[in-house]
């Protein structure tokens, strides 16, 4: 083992492999950071060059992509509160409301440290855990995939704000929302227009209902806070602030492994799962979602998790664990690479050198992050009047080069007036968001586990994976109800 490793070393260490790594990453970042271009597309686009360039440098110059996309995503959240991707929205909650107070610096700099502590400790679980993780990834099936989401979706207890009842109407709202399109059984719901039968994107929804508002806010109220420029503030991240995360970084990156090891769910739920569990823990989750770096930090950690976790169940099953891991797999068939069993048989070189490269993209992800933090920190500067009209052009410019779309723009500008008119009433728009994204997820499984069953709802407590999720469902709708409870006594007591 020690041989093939030494090897996998020094075939990783050369020049080509590190200005691979070091393209991907910045790339990634770049292009992660702008509204609309995700890292899918990212991944996709670099695919074609890597036909010409051996399969060790071709997939670790994807590797660096996927991870310098994820991070990127969390640069425009919290300066621009426009998430580059659809797993930095759940930074949004506490990034930009930081920036507005001058620590845009701080928020990067603890965004950056989060995702790479997450992204080492999961490309650990991915060299030590693979076999395990993936073998328990096989046992999910659709009734426990749907305990899974039922279990999700009481985040939207924790990421309500100050009213638990408008946190429900929004999640409603959302899930209303996913039902848009084609269901699994060719049926078409809300298809006003042919454009409606593929349903509505997550991207367009995601970048209006938290970009455009702010734009709307300004057109319409015109505050006279919004036209002068962020203060930049210390940037800094201090040694007791970091202590005082490292819980919800560790606990987040776990989330990350876990969740991310299993196919479809994605880094945008460990994202809000992972905050869920920080401000219900956390001795300061009264000030989440007003400016607090703990909560970032639970975010970045949790979403970059997954990252290597997703290589998971592609390496050890041959399953792509999500949309970019599956691109991936068309590159590993490229270069004559079976993933699989087989393949820590057949090719255990390349897939001890990939597992070091990988290693390597987190120092290099640091490095990046580091040196483009002060920069693109410079951007709450701008005065909002000059920025926000940028950031427009710029959301417009990236949902329409994904897949050249007039109704996808159209979805953006809608999502927009909704957030604003949101925005008004105080609906939170968060618990929206997590809702329409797994949605589908939740409403397939259960249906999947009805036809397989045909109709016995004992189909969701025949494992003990689902009743593990059952019993956590339960016990968090408990202590909300609690929660709720001593928060209405304490109203009622102060109000006599």
């Amino acid at each position: 083992m020690w041989n093939e490793l030494l090897g996998a070393f020094a075939a990783v260490a050369t020049l080509p492999n590190f200005i691979a790594m070091a393209a991907g990453i910045w790339g990634g970042v770049i292009i992660g950071a702008i509204p609309g271009m995700t890292g899918t597309m990212a991944v996709t686009l670099a695919l074609p060059f890597t036909f010409y360039l051996p399969p060790v440098t071709s997939l670790l110059l994807l590797v660096a992509l996927y991870k310098g996309s994820t991070y990127g995503g969390s640069i425009s959240a919290i300066l621009i509160k426009t998430p580059g991707t659809a797993s930095a929205a759940c930074t949004v909650l506490d990034g930009y409301p930081l920036a507005r107070e001058g620590k845009g610096g701080k928020a990067l700099n603890m965004a950056l440290v989060s995702s790479c502590i997450g992204d080492f400790i999961s490309n650990i679980s991915l060299i030590f855990l693979a076999a395990p993780l993936a073998m328990f990834a096989l046992r999910v099936g659709p009734p426990e995939y749907f305990m899974l989401m039922a279990f999700s979706l009481t985040i939207v207890a924790s990421i309500s704000g100050r009213s638990l009842l408008l946190g429900i109407v929004s999640a409603c709202l959302g899930l209303l929302l996913a039902t848009v399109g084609e269901d699994m059984y060719g049926s078409f719901r809300f298809a006003l227009s042919e454009d409606m039968k593929s349903g509505l994107g997550v991207v367009p929804v995601l970048i209006g209902l938290f970009a455009l508002p702010e734009m709307i806010k300004l057109a319409v109220f015109r505050p006279e806070e919004n036209t002068q420029a962020m203060k930049l503030g210390d940037n800094r991240l201090t040694m007791s602030e970091f202590r005082g995360s490292l819980k919800s970084i560790i606990r987040g990156s776990l989330i990350g492994v876990v969740l991310g090891a299993i196919p479809g769910i994605g880094p945008s739920t460990a994202a809000f799962f992972s905050y869920s569990e920080a401000r219900r823990t956390s001795k300061n989750g009264d000030r989440f979602g007003e400016g607090e770096l703990e909560g970032v930090a639970a975010s970045e950690s949790a979403n970059n998790g997954c990252c290597g976790a997703t290589m998971i169940p592609l390496l050890a099953l041959g399953v792509p664990g999500d949309v970019i891991t599956g691109v991936m797999l068309g590159a590993f068939m490229i270069h004559g690479l079976t993933p699989g069993p087989l393949l820590f048989q057949n090719n255990i070189g390349e897939v001890y050198s990939l597992f070091i490269g990988m290693l390597f993209s987190s120092l290099f992800l640091f490095v990046a992050g580091k040196l483009t933090a002060s920069g693109f920190a410079k951007i709450s500067r701008i005065p909002q009047q000059v920025l926000l009209p940028c950031i427009v052009i710029l959301c417009v410019f990236g949902i329409y080069s994904v897949a050249s779309s007039p109704f996808d723009v159209a979805v953006l500008l809608v999502m927009g007036i909704v957030g604003f008119v949101m925005m008004v009433l105080n609906i939170p728009a968060a618990p929206f968001l997590i809702a329409f994204i797994l949605g589908p997820m939740f409403e397939d499984n259960m249906r999947r586990s009805l036809a397989i069953s045909r109709g016995d709802l004992g189909v969701f407590f025949q494992s003990w994976i689902s009743w593990g999720f059952f019993a956590l469902t339960i016990l968090f709708v408990a202590l909300t109800i609690r929660r709720e409870w001593q928060k209405w006594r304490s109203t009622s007591r102060a109000a006599n």
